[in-house]
């Protein structure tokens, strides 16, 4: 055997031989982290597109849920009165046709503007978004000083909203017995709310919005209650000081409870 082919020899010797050492070192270290990798539970926080989400942590079993993957929410229109001279109540209707889906917390703004579209008041704050149906939102005594208020306009002000897998604890009110007077000098809605569910409610508000027959709406007022027991219906009632601009036509009753998370969903969105 020459001097070469013996030097070749112990060089595949020694490269066996370290590649043995290297693969052994690479089991070692490497079958644990593969171990604890697969064996890992998947969660909705896991930063994995997995068990049947339609984003990285969204749809499927999540809470959190992605606006792709959902109807698309509106503000239908929203509207000022006037209560008296220099100051006004607005309201807005939120459309969210997504029956288990909600946000828990919205920035918005009112703008009301005079005849040649100045701006004459504004209000800001945050509201909850209820899933499957209407969320109104209501504010009281804006002051427009000795301005007209002529149009409001109504805007979701944050850059994305939050949706989640959510309930409607108001669902359980159900709204009887409305009845309404003195509809040409101080207008009053009285009404019956009755918790039909097996859980007592606290803090509820109630908006009421009148409509006129052509479906305008002319004013709206709110109402709270601090408690309402399963089975044992309370009296609401909504006032107002002046006439109403118009004959009514429909009166919306909505009971307002912030959006509740559901419970855990297995499977896909």
């Amino acid at each position: 055997m020459g001097y070469n082919q013996q030097m070749s020899w112990a060089s595949r010797r020694r490269a066996t031989y370290l590649g043995g050492v290297i693969l052994f070192f690479a089991l070692l270290v490497g079958l644990p982290i593969l171990h604890y990798y697969f064996s890992i539970k998947p969660t909705c926080f896991d930063g994995i597109q997995n068990q049947g989400e339609t984003a990285v942590d969204e749809g499927g079993p999540c809470l959190k849920l992605d606006p792709l993957h959902l109807s698309p929410s509106a503000v239908l229109w929203a509207r000022s009165f006037k209560v008296r001279d220099g100051s006004y109540t607005a309201i807005a209707y939120i459309e969210n046709p997504n029956p288990d889906a909600g946000v828990a917390s919205a920035h918005y703004r009112f703008g009301l503007y005079d005849s040649q579209n100045v701006l004459v008041a504004e209000r800001e704050d945050t509201t909850f978004i209820l899933p499957g149906g209407i969320t109104p939102v209501l504010e009281t005594g804006i002051d427009t000083g000795n301005r007209i208020a002529v149009h409001t306009y109504f805007q979701l002000t944050d850059d994305t909203l939050t949706w989640e897998r959510m309930t409607n604890p108001a669902s359980a009110i159900r709204i009887g017995n409305q009845q309404i007077s003195d509809t040409d000098t101080m207008p009053r809605i009285s009404a019956r709310a009755e918790n039909v569910g097996f859980a007592p409610l606290h803090d509820i508000s109630f908006t009421a919005v009148v409509f006129d027959p052509n479906g305008n709406a002319i004013a709206a007022s709110g109402t709270a209650l601090p408690e309402l027991p399963p089975g044992a219906p309370a009296q609401i009632t909504f006032t107002w000081p002046q006439a109403f601009s118009a004959s009514v036509g429909r009166i919306d009753i909505i009971p307002l409870l912030p959006p509740q998370e559901a419970p855990p969903k297995t499977g896909a969105n």
